[in-house]
């Protein structure tokens, strides 16, 4: 069915519609949660409450701009609101209690999307939030200071340090497949 169709169908409240508009976009969305979550499980947790969401606001999508970004937008506020209602803390580890890891760039294409996702997954919450935020939807540290009642400085800082434990992590990983 055309998107559009789909789309004012799942306006209308239309099951079959809703049904196919989830079997449609489940999956990418999907990733946009695993990419939040802590594990599978919160994942699932977190598209369901997407669809709910979606669902309950898709009348106010005006079908200008691409509505796979719009609905992106209301998943990624999904994960947040996960976990800002378990009150995530902002890491405090010091810069410095980060190693500066110098990385090879050719051990980021021997890995698999699932490595790298699974790097990404084993950061701390607040480093792990900021740098989808930034790196993977485009957020300035502004929105995102806005979107998670932060500073800019520390959206900065949080990005820094997700960076240096990526770094650390690759050049273990580099060390792994050298031998």
């Amino acid at each position: 069915m055309e998107e559009e169709k789909l789309i004012r169908g799942c306006i209308r409240q239309d099951p079959t519609c809703q049904k196919e508009l989830f079997l449609a976009y489940s999956r990418r969305m999907m990733s946009v949660c695993l990419r939040y979550a802590r594990n599978r499980s919160d994942a699932e947790d977190i598209l369901q409450d997407g669809f709910v969401r979606l669902f309950q606001h898709i009348h106010q999508y005006k079908f200008k701009g691409s509505f796979e970004g719009w609905m992106r937008r209301i998943f990624v506020n999904a994960s947040l609101k996960k976990y800002q209602a378990k009150k995530w803390q902002n890491e405090q580890t010091p810069l410095d209690a980060v190693p500066d890891a110098g990385s090879d760039p050719d051990i980021v294409q021997r890995l698999s999307e699932e490595e790298i996702m699974r790097l990404v997954s084993e950061l701390p919450d607040g480093y792990r939030i900021v740098f989808n935020m930034y790196v993977v939807e485009g957020y300035s540290h502004k929105e995102i200071a806005e979107h998670l009642g932060i500073n800019e400085a520390t959206s900065r800082t949080q990005l820094l340090k997700a960076r240096k434990q990526l770094q650390q992590k690759l050049q273990q990983m580099m060390i792994t497949y050298d031998s």
